[in-house]
């Protein structure tokens, strides 16, 4: 361990140090201010005669007169299976009034990549709402005894970086109101911590959940939010270092940063364990083309888009299915994985979902009087698709046959001759002739009501 006392400048969150000998990269700095106070840092680059370091704390309190020592390793996450339940601030310190962290080992904040052809592909889905209700199927969390608790190895890690005190206290409150708290790890780096601590926040998370899945069994989610608070420190940093900028002003290397931390999650053949990743951001301006959805798109494996015009309708969740994919469903569902009609319903509800919306547009020009039966019909499935199977509140805990089931009373509304994406046997199995003879009847009924009014 080298110490100096040789800081040159100090810029933003950056302090750049006068050395005689190289320093590694992400090696960890103290640095005590003449108050005594003790900060920590990282370095950010290095060469024969300088170093930049970026403070975690922030850089308040740091003159020229301040110690620095380089502790010759790279930042740790210490972990331990009895991280379930607590909640950490964005420095992985404990915030909750809990006891010390006493770990199993001490962890590499960057992770180890997981080699390709280790890596298994995923074949399996997690039935959730998020955090609350997160769970998988009983046959991947069965751990080969009695499987009596299907959520025995299921556990949650989220990480919130750049939110507000508020936010994270609503957060907190409902982890505890539902009890997900007692599986789930939370790391909170607030709106006004510093900026610095979001980029080390996400990865002290995704090392607390590949210990829990690569080396304790568990199936894992891992929720980050907000991803663009955190881009927004990468363009602070790169800023404060001069560097050139790339698009919008946010560093060149964002799509390097951002894979860094997406591509830490999947399945290692020969481990139970699995880390699944939602990554939540804020699109500026509603723009899908900003630069932190864009690159974001392409490395993840699909994306939901909430929709402000559903939410003000009062849909919860108000999720927009159309711009909305996975790019893994296919292998995910159908027979011994979810249901065998699942992917055929699923292309049908999308499709005729998908032709209501370009109705409504429609309507908006000639008027609904103008449209014949069967538009008229594709407009109250529209309608029905939002209102029953989209809209479910934040508190229903839904099995995904019970969706299933809901999805063909939406296509029982529907002649089963404009069912074409769906397999004859299937229909023969699944299509409810009640539900549109119902529907026929309701109109009919409705239909005399008012003539009678009348």
């Amino acid at each position: 361990m080298k110490e100096y006392q040789t800081i040159s400048e100090i810029s933003g969150p950056l302090v750049f140090v006068e050395i005689d000998e190289p320093v590694g990269y992400d090696e960890i700095v103290e640095i005590e201010t003449p108050d005594g106070e003790q900060l920590r840092g990282q370095v950010l680059e290095s060469s024969e005669d300088f170093c930049a370091i970026q403070v975690f704390e922030g850089t308040g309190g740091i003159d020229r007169n301040a110690s620095v020592r380089f502790l010759g390793e790279t930042l740790k996450m210490p972990v331990t299976e009895d991280l379930l339940g607590r909640v950490l601030d964005g420095s992985g310190n404990p915030i909750d009034g809990g006891p010390e962290i006493v770990p199993d080992e001490r962890q590499d904040i960057v992770g180890a990549a997981i080699n390709p052809y280790s890596r298994e592909y995923p074949e399996e889905f997690i039935q959730l709402q998020i955090a609350r209700q997160a769970t998988v199927p009983e046959e991947a969390s069965d751990d080969g005894d009695d499987g009596d608790d299907e959520g025995n190895e299921f556990a949650v890690v989220f990480a919130a970086m750049g939110i507000t005190a508020e936010e994270s206290n609503e957060f907190l409150a409902d982890f505890e109101r539902t009890g997900a708290l007692e599986r789930s790890v939370v790391f909170a780096n607030l709106a006004d911590d510093p900026a610095v601590e979001r980029q080390i926040t996400p990865r002290l998370a995704l090392t607390t959940a590949e210990y829990l899945a690569f080396e304790k069994n568990y199936h894992v989610l891992v929720i980050l939010t907000d991803m663009t608070n955190y881009c927004e420190a990468l363009r602070q940093i790169g800023a404060a270092r001069e560097e050139v900028p790339g698009r919008r002003g946010y560093p060149g290397y964002m799509y390097t940063d951002l894979a860094q931390l997406y591509e830490r999650a999947g399945r290692i053949e020969g481990v139970e364990g699995s880390v699944t990743q939602i990554p939540i951001l804020t699109m500026p301006g509603d723009d899908d083309t900003h630069p932190i959805p864009d690159l974001t798109g392409y490395i993840t494996e699909g994306q939901i888009y909430i929709d402000r015009d559903l939410n003000s309708q009062g849909i919860q969740p108000p999720i927009n299915v159309l711009p909305s994919l996975s790019r893994l469903m296919d292998d995910g569902i159908g027979e011994e994985l979810t249901r065998e009609d699942h992917g055929d319903l699923s292309d049908q509800l999308y499709a005729a979902y998908a032709e209501g919306e370009d109705l409504r547009d429609l309507v908006n020009i000639v008027g609904r009087e103008a449209l014949d039966e069967r538009d008229n019909t594709y407009l109250d499935f529209a309608d029905r698709f939002e209102q029953e199977l989209v809209d479910q509140g934040f508190e229903t805990n839904r099995e995904i046959t019970e969706t299933l089931d809901l999805g063909w009373d939406l296509v029982s509304m529907l002649d089963a001759a404009y069912l074409n994406r769906i397999g004859e046997e299937l229909i023969e199995e699944y299509y409810r002739e009640d539900v549109s003879a119902d529907d026929e009847e309701s109109e009919e009924t409705d239909t005399e009501t008012a003539e009678a009014a009348d």
